[in-house]
Parts: C-alpha cells; sequence; structure tokens
C-alpha cells in the first residue's frame, strides 16, 4: 500500500453510537474501543445493524447520538466527505465503481479529488500540480500491483470481471490512505480463491497499523481473517447490542477458545449459514472469553 502521511497505527473510539429512524432503532448505544490496527469482525443476524454502523462510521448516515474518534480526531457529524479526509474509507456492497474510466483513473481519484486546488491547477498546466499528479499515478500503479490489478491498469473497469470490479473499489479506498477502513461485504460473489487472496490482503493491510473492520455474510471468511470479532443483536430486541466481543490470542491462526459458537449464538436466534430458523449443528469454530 502507498504510504500514508498519517500515523502508522490508529486508535478507534466510538462510544454510545446510535442510529434511530424515527421509531426504529437501527444501531443501538454502539460503544468500541479498539487501540491500533488488527481486523475487527462485526457477525450478526439480517437487521442487527452492520450496514448501518458502517454508514454511520462513515459519516454517510448522521448520527442520532454518540461520538466516534479516529486518532483523535473527533468526527461526529462532520460528514462523509471530511470524515474521508481525515483517515476514514470505505466501500459499499454494490459495486460504486466508474465503468467508463480506467482501471487507473478510478484509483487515482481520491488523491486528486482530495484538494480542488490541485485538480485546477491540473487544468492549468501547472508545474507543481503535474508533479503531484504524477506522484497520485505512481502510487495508484503500486496499488494496482499490489492488488493484482496491475495489468488491468488501462482497462476500461466496466469490461472487467465481477471479481476484479470488487478489487478496483477496494484499491480505490486504499488509495484514501486510510487509518480506518470500512468494508462492507467484500468477498460477497467471489471463488474461494478469490476470497483467500483478499483475506491475506487484508491481514497485510491489518499489520501495517490499518484498523479494518470488516461486515461479511461469509463467517468462515471472518473468522479466517479477524483479530477480533463482535456479535450483534438486533437492537430491537432489547439488551446489548453487542452481544459478544472476542479475540484472538497473540501469535494464534484462529480464534480459540471455551464454548463452542452455537451455544453463543443461539439465544440470539440465528445461526451462520443459515436463516434463523435451525438450530446451530456442527458448528466447530471456538471462541476465548469475553474481553473485560
Amino acid at each position: 500500500m502507498c504510504r500514508s502521511r498519517r500515523p502508522v497505527t490508529a486508535s478507534v473510539e466510538v462510544s454510545a453510537r446510535t442510529v434511530r429512524y424515527g421509531g426504529v432503532k437501527a444501531v443501538e448505544d454502539f460503544t468500541l474501543s479498539h487501540s491500533s490496527g488488527g481486523v475487527i469482525g462485526p457477525i450478526g443476524p439480517n437487521g442487527a445493524g452492520k450496514t448501518t454502523l458502517l454508514n454511520a462510521l462513515s459519516g454517510v448516515t448522521p448520527p442520532t447520538s454518540g461520538t466516534i474518534r479516529v486518532n483523535g480526531h473527533d468526527l461526529t457529524g462532520v460528514g462523509a466527505v471530511h470524515t474521508a479526509r481525515l483517515g476514514v474509507t470505505r466501500t459499499f456492497q454494490n459495486l460504486q465503481i466508474f465503468g467508463s474510466l480506467t482501471v487507473l483513473q478510478n484509483v487515482m481519484l481520491p488523491r486528486t479529488a482530495r484538494s480542488v486546488h490541485l485538480s485546477l491547477g491540473h487544468v492549468l498546466g501547472l508545474a507543481t500540480s503535474r508533479r503531484r499528479v504524477e506522484a497520485g499515478r505512481r502510487s495508484a500503479r503500486e496499488l494496482l500491483e499490489r492488488t493484482g490489478l496491475g495489468p488491468y491498469a488501462q482497462f476500461p473497469a466496466g469490461d472487467l470481471a465481477y471479481g476484479l470490479q470488487r478489487r478496483v473499489k477496494i484499491a480505490r479506498a486504499l488509495a484514501g490512505d486510510p487509518a480506518l477502513l470500512l468494508l462492507d461485504e467484500p468477498l460477497a460473489g467471489l471463488a474461494r480463491a478469490e476470497s483467500a487472496d483478499l483475506t491475506a490482503l487484508f491481514t497485510d493491510i491489518a499489520a501495517e497499523g490499518v484498523t479494518v473492520l470488516m461486515v461479511e455474510h461469509d463467517v468462515a471468511g471472518v473468522f479466517a481473517v479477524s483479530d477480533r470479532v463482535l456479535v450483534l443483536d438486533r437492537p430491537a430486541a432489547g439488551g446489548r447490542h453487542i452481544r459478544a466481543d472476542r479475540g484472538r490470542p497473540r501469535g494464534a491462526r484462529r480464534i480459540p477458545g471455551r464454548g463452542d459458537v452455537s451455544e453463543l449464538l443461539r439465544p440470539l436466534g440465528w445461526c451462520p449459514g443459515t436463516a434463523g430458523s435451525r438450530p446451530c449443528t456442527g458448528w466447530t469454530s471456538r471462541w476465548v472469553p469475553d474481553r473485560p
């Protein structure tokens, strides 16, 4: 990943973040403290507020209450544009790419769009702006190589296969030099090998100090990559929104510990990979005790 001017590690503090739509609670009293780096994987049933949480953290949806701080910056209510400039970037469930632009142009956009002066200077042909644009092009090419898109740099993004298009939007999010990277179902629709490649990439990114928060229905993928897993309940169900918060011991290859995950999830009436009506059977991933 191209090197950022931001701190190498990212601290995230979310306090009592709540989002309501009229009388409907989408996210209720969500609180999270995370010191630096690693992958956080929220899981839970449909309606647990996972995507709404990403919208609230990225400034897309204004919170009803609560605060968020990233690397000491208070991002509460500042909006999506300012939130992105302060180091919170994200992907959406749909592709959200510019199909008529080349792959390289898509990945260059975050740097170019970040500064009106840079865009205007490039139009006027100013030497300083040309140098900055060229530096952005080099950084974008480095990202394309890292995400396996190097051979497709000059292809129209809309002409690529679905799996490659998903890589384009991830590369573009990385081009924003994130301290906190929010991923909404990044593995959806991908073959097993493609999913494995991307989860390896997310692990590498997190190892560099970027905090990655990944919402994904592929629970096996979440367990494979996450350093910390949050089990969310539907806010309307009552009780805590975060029903469990489990972490991986340093050096462990997966999340081990006491208690079968089926026992943990059964009170929620939800089982990974089912519609929620069947009990969780044969689910063997293990968990560590709750964080204090």
